[in-house]
């Protein structure tokens, strides 16, 4: 019997948009942890959502809107947030996790405007707020593709700088780093990649698969870039397990791959516990 992944075509754009997204949300959000800037991506995500919920009020009275694929209003809508949110960082100069909760309480509350004048929740928004492997097109994949390809570049040419920044933003501006540019073009990519992830991940997930990924590998890396490979290694795991679970056992995508990697952090919580009493009683 062969596997239903390479069966149907709608299984096999989720799992290629999972593997995808299993790489990228982990590679950005190493960086994101480093910075201490976790709740961004839950900022991000909320007004995500409302780009959302905008283009479904607007699809009921919009014939051009009624055709558009959502997930392009809710990467407008989260690129605005990232611009909204490296401006606020500006204003607040000495209370810069202000911008944080100010965008995701602006994202909260046009999510529910908008919601409420679609006459409430439907079987799409509700996709997107959980994930859902029936919600993933063909058209899905190759945006997240092209994004994929855009973050990797970004990384692949930017990465001496995104690693000074994240550590020491004062070092990166004596070296000369326009630290300003990086750090927008930087969010910008978060915002993409979060908008990109809703349909296997849920809007209300996202976030997750972004942190506990890193937050496991932290545990057991003995470096940056070996973070990186153990945080990749367990997105992909997360997600590539959490599609099969969900498509046998017939749960929430979103919420099994989001358990998956909690399990995977318990499991090097407890891995660097124990080889921790190891070391005690061999020096004992």
């Amino acid at each position: 019997m062969s596997f239903p992944f390479f069966q149907y075509d709608f299984l096999q754009n989720a799992f290629l948009t999972g593997i995808m997204i299993g790489l990228l949300a982990p590679v950005l959000g190493v960086f994101i942890v480093v910075r201490r800037q976790s709740l961004i991506a839950d900022a991000l995500s909320h007004i995500t959502l409302a780009g959302i919920a905008a283009n479904l009020m607007l699809g009921r009275n919009v014939a051009f809107f009624s055709g558009l694929n959502p997930l392009y209003m809710g990467m407008v809508f989260s690129v605005g947030g990232a611009v909204g949110i490296e401006q606020l960082r500006k204003v607040y100069k000495h209370y810069e996790e202000l911008a944080i909760p100010i965008i995701m309480s602006a994202g909260i509350g046009l999510s529910v405007i908008f919601i409420s004048l679609a006459n409430g929740f439907n079987t799409d928004l509700f996709n997107y707020l959980f994930g859902s492997v029936l919600a993933v097109k063909e058209s899905d994949v190759w945006t997240i593709f092209f994004i994929l390809l855009l973050v990797f570049a970004f990384v692949l040419f930017l990465y001496k700088e995104l690693f000074v920044l994240s550590f020491d933003e004062e070092q990166a501006a004596v070296s000369g780093i326009k630290g300003k540019w990086i750090q927008f073009l930087f969010i910008v990519m978060v915002a993409l990649v979060i908008a990109s992830s809703m349909k296997i991940v849920g809007i209300l997930l996202v976030s997750s698969l972004m942190t506990l990924p890193v937050a496991a590998s932290i545990r057991l890396a003995n470096g940056f870039k070996q973070t990186f490979v153990l945080s990749v290694i367990f997105g992909e795991t997360a997600v590539i397990l959490g599609l099969i679970l969900s498509y046998y056992l017939d749960f929430a995508p979103g919420g099994t791959i989001v358990m998956i990697s909690v399990i995977i952090l318990l499991l090097s919580l407890l891995w660097k516990k124990l080889r921790s009493r190891r070391k005690i009683a061999i020096n004992q």
